[in-house]
C-alpha cells in the first residue's frame, strides 16, 4: 500500500516508519509544528525522511496549538518526572491532538492517492492519552470512511496499538531502526534528561526488550526508582 507515516522523530515513529518502509510502499512521512516548546524531534523526523529517501512535509498547526493551553508541552508548565502512572503525568495531555493531526494527514493521503495513513500509538500510551487507545484508532477510521466517502479510501494503520513500548524496540531493531537518531525527551535538552515520562519509559523500554539503548541521559538511572513504584494499567 502506498503509506504515509505520521512522524514526530520520536522512536516510535521512526520505528515505524522504517516498519512500513520494508513492508509497504512508503511515499512521505508528515510531521506537525504544533507549537509544541521544542522543535527538536522534528529535526530527527526529516532525518529519517532523507535517510528512508521520502518526502518530508511539516504542516503549521501551531495557531492551533496555542489555544490548547494547559499542557506541559505547549505552555509554560513545568514538565514532570516520573512514570506515566502518575497523575501528573496528565500534564502532558494537548486535547485532541491525535484526532487533529490525524485528520489532516488523512486529507494529505486522500489528495496524494495514498492508501494509508500509518501512527505509532502504543499499549504504554493508553493508560494516559485516549487518543492513542484501540476505541479511538476504531472510531477515527469509521468516522474518515464517511468523510472520504465516493472520494478516497484511505486506511489508518496503527500496528503497535495493542502492544508495549519493549515490542516496539524489538520491532525497531528488526527493521534497522538507528535508535540513537531518534528523539522522546519532552524537556528537549542537548541530551534525553532521563527523568520525564517519556524518557522513563524509552529507558524500560529497552531494558524489557533486551536491546542495549544508545541514548544518552543526563539522569541514566533514574527510571529504575521511578517504574518500581507504579504498573500503568491500560485503558481500553
Amino acid at each position: 500500500m502506498r503509506t504515509i507515516v505520521v512522524c514526530s522523530g520520536g522512536l516510535d515513529s521512526v520505528s515505524l516508519a522504517h516498519r512500513m518502509a520494508a513492508e509497504e510502499q512508503l511515499i512521505g512521512l508528515v510531521s506537525f509544528d504544533y507549537g509544541q516548546r521544542h522543535r527538536k524531534e522534528l529535526d530527527f523526523a526529516a532525518k529519517c525522511a532523507a535517510r528512508l529517501a521520502v518526502p518530508h512535509h511539516i504542516i503549521d498547526i501551531a495557531a492551533i496549538g496555542g489555544h490548547l493551553s494547559g499542557s506541559a508541552l505547549t505552555d509554560n508548565v513545568d514538565v514532570p518526572d516520573g512514570h506515566y502512572a502518575e497523575e501528573t503525568m496528565k500534564a502532558t495531555v494537548v486535547p485532541n491532538r491525535n484526532a487533529i493531526m490525524l485528520a489532516i494527514a488523512f486529507g494529505l493521503a486522500a489528495a496524494q492517492k495514498a492508501d494509508a495513513v500509518a501512527v505509532a500509538v502504543h499499549g504504554g500510551d493508553h493508560f494516559i492519552y485516549p487518543d492513542c487507545r484501540p476505541g479511538f484508532i476504531d472510531a477515527f477510521q469509521h468516522m474518515q470512511n464517511e468523510a472520504l466517502d465516493g472520494y478516497a479510501s484511505v486506511r489508518l494503520l496503527a500496528p503497535y496499538v495493542d502492544v508495549p513500548k519493549a515490542a516496539i524496540v524489538a520491532d525497531g531493531a528488526k527493521h534497522a531502526t538507528p535508535f540513537a537518531e531518534t528523539w522522546s525527551c519532552y524537556k528537549g535538552g542537548s541530551l534525553h534528561c532521563g527523568r520525564c515520562g517519556t524518557c522513563v519509559e524509552r529507558r524500560e523500554a529497552f531494558h524489557l526488550a533486551g536491546i542495549s539503548d544508545p541514548t544518552e541521559y543526563e539522569d541514566r538511572d533514574f527510571w529504575k526508582a521511578a517504574v518500581s513504584q507504579y504498573s500503568a494499567a491500560e485503558v481500553r
